[in-house]
């Protein structure tokens, strides 16, 4: 992606050439009938000189993966544009001096426990997350009781696991190291930045890092989610715990941001996937036959159908975009995409990883090459769940050689398009605006909230006087 464009968003930007720096000179104005606005600074950001951004006035017509479209509301309230850049309907404080811009970068990411003894702590913050269970309004206050039960029961088979790939995830080391190649990659196009990593369930939490943000007195900042796709459950969640501290801070609520929400479209991207796919392809001795297997984190069904979480479309999309890449280099193997992880009860985006293969290796098919499409970072997910419970189950079901791409990590080529990512979407950064949570939103249907409660209650009842329940409480809560 060359340039940005998003329609409706700051109209009219141009870019100054002398020293590089981007000036934008427009009066500050809101329509909140329409969802967007414009904004007027006489601030200065040093960009590359060959950056250019275009924006046009709204359109009723598009769709959501990027050709002439207006910005759209997003599940979690922002304006969602073309470029897949979170910008806020609010006003603009205008500036009347002009200085250099501090511009920081901040990487959200999962995170990870590092030993053992963190897993259990790790679930609890997972668990405890409304975006990751989400309970009706009345029933909020089982919240971290219900964490708190699910992080015990599913302790010990999450320890075996870390304890599987060495004792603890990689992540927080991954994610340090693509911080450190994106600052570098930045520097090279001339915007030095400072960049920050923020996990969401484990150290270090985003809290710290918007801390140091502060401490270091960034004037503008670029917040990357390291999640390709955009869900209610990782960069939507992500995006609450900011918009919660921002909201509080008189310092931070005034900074201007941009919020990368999704780029499993951009080119640099979807390239990136397609040399690692065509690099593993040759390792087998007949890569025409090798079946593509691409399989995605999963999400609860109702986030889909309920929550609106575009989640679903965006994953089908990018396997599109990665599978028309390879045909334009002659490789035209046969593909599917399946999603993994599913956890509890309820029904799960379909189908599911581990019944994929069983039915693929029921099918004859003999040579699988297995591509990790929602995870940039070497996690559990890829080294225990993949690497070894699907391929024991892939070769158990009848497959005979199996392969699997490596995640992106700090390819040069991913880092050089995270980078143009980030410089395509600074100079739209605005302050944040307070837009309700999707907690706040999701039960507005009257019928479904009597549901909601009914089978709130029962759970809490079963949940309450179960032997296991009494268990953990007494071996752990008391």
């Amino acid at each position: 992606m060359d340039a940005t464009s998003c329609s409706g968003v700051l109209p009219q930007m141009k870019l100054s050439h002398s020293h590089h720096k981007l000036s934008i000179g427009r009066s500050c104005s809101s329509s909140r009938s329409l969802g967007f606005y414009s904004c007027h600074s006489s601030k200065r950001l040093r960009l590359p000189k060959q950056l250019t951004v275009s924006c046009s006035t709204p359109s009723d017509k598009g769709d959501m993966f990027g050709v002439s479209h207006s910005c759209k509301k997003s599940p979690v309230g922002e304006t969602l544009c073309p470029a897949g850049v979170y910008t806020y309907a609010g006003t603009v404080e205008s500036h009347s001096h002009t200085a250099e811009e501090k511009v920081g970068v901040l990487l959200l990411n999962l995170g990870g426990p590092e030993t053992l003894h963190d897993v259990q702590p790790f679930l609890f913050n997972l668990f405890a997350d409304p975006d990751i269970i989400r309970l009706p309004r009345l029933f909020q206050f089982l919240q971290q009781p219900l964490a708190k039960l699910i992080s015990v029961l599913r302790a010990p088979k999450s320890k075996e696991g870390y304890a599987a790939i060495g004792g603890g995830s990689p992540l927080r080391k991954i994610t340090d190291e693509q911080a450190n190649e994106l600052k570098k990659a930045l520097k090279s196009k001339d915007l030095p930045v400072n960049v920050y990593v923020g996990m969401r369930y484990w150290y270090p939490f985003t809290e710290e890092a918007v801390q140091q943000i502060k401490k270091d007195r960034i004037t503008r900042l670029v917040v990357l989610p390291l999640y390709p796709q955009f869900s209610i459950s990782t960069t939507g969640s992500s995006i609450r715990v900011l918009q919660d501290i921002f909201r509080k801070d008189a310092y931070l609520s005034r900074m201007p941001v941009s919020i990368i929400n999704s780029w499993y479209q951009r080119e640099g991207y979807i390239k990136s996937m397609a040399d690692l796919i065509s690099k593993e392809l040759e390792i087998f001795a007949e890569p025409e036959q090798v079946m593509i297997f691409f399989s995605a984190h999963g999400v609860p069904e109702s986030y889909v159908k309920d929550a609106g979480d575009p989640y679903k479309d965006q994953m089908e999309e990018c396997i599109f975009l990665i599978m028309k890449e390879l045909k334009s280099r002659g490789i035209n193997n046969e593909h599917t995409l399946a999603y993994q992880s599913r956890v509890g009860p309820v029904q799960w985006l379909k189908p599911y990883t581990d019944e994929v293969l069983v039915e693929l290796g029921q099918k004859g098919v003999k040579s699988l090459l297995a591509v990790p499409v929602s995870f940039v970072s070497e996690h559990i997910e890829t080294l225990e769940e993949i690497d070894m419970e699907y391929k024991e189950l892939a070769l158990e079901s009848g497959i005979e050689n199996w392969g699997r791409v490596p995640a992106l990590g700090c390819t040069p080529s991913f880092i050089k398009d995270l980078a143009d990512a980030v410089i395509e979407a600074a100079p739209l950064a605005t302050p944040m605006s307070t837009p309700r949570t999707i907690s706040e939103e999701v039960d507005h249907d009257p019928a479904r909230y009597a549901i909601k409660l009914f089978f709130g209650s029962f759970l809490a009842f079963i949940l309450f006087f179960s032997p296991k329940m009494i268990m953990a409480f007494r071996n752990h809560l008391i």
